[in-house]
């Protein structure tokens, strides 16, 4: 069994599972997405998935931060703006929570997507007065043990 502090390694030859499109969010085609979940943070506020689509046209609507690195293909991204941008493999995009955007994927699009749920601004406020606190409350040098001083490695 591990521990939610052990370090996991992969590769990219996983058995992705579907995933599928909101049927009301499809525009063209009939686009099949797959994914396979990477890694989630121990709290669940963040993580990481392999992600892939065939042909298609779709709109997708961000709960969170995402952002991704194109493993494979090309797809058109279509902003809010309505600008057309053309990314293909080695290119990355930022998607903050609540956006949206229009996928066009001509054929096929792998990519390996880091998704974080944005935290509101009085949490990180509230971190920063911890820690500063901390930093003022003088820290007790711990002693060893006297077991771990006879014990080898």
């Amino acid at each position: 069994m591990q521990s939610n502090d052990a370090i996991q390694f992969g590769n990219d030859n996983v058995q992705l599972s579907e995933c599928p499109i909101e049927e009301s969010w499809i525009l063209e085609g009939r686009p099949v997405a797959r994914r396979y979940v990477l890694s989630k943070s121990a709290d669940g506020s963040a993580g990481m998935i392999f992600w892939d689509c065939t042909a298609g046209r779709f709109q997708w609507h961000y709960g969170m931060d995402e952002s991704i690195y194109l493993l494979e293909g090309s797809v058109i991204i279509t902003d809010q703006a309505g600008v057309a941008h053309h990314l293909e493999a080695g290119n990355t995009i930022f998607f903050p929570a609540g956006s949206r955007a229009e996928w066009n994927v001509a054929r096929y699009v792998r990519k390996v997507a880091f998704c974080r749920v944005p935290m509101p601004r009085s949490f990180f406020l509230a971190r920063r007065l911890y820690r500063g606190l901390k930093r003022m409350v003088p820290r007790r040098v711990a002693e060893p043990s006297p077991r771990s001083l006879f014990e080898a490695g």
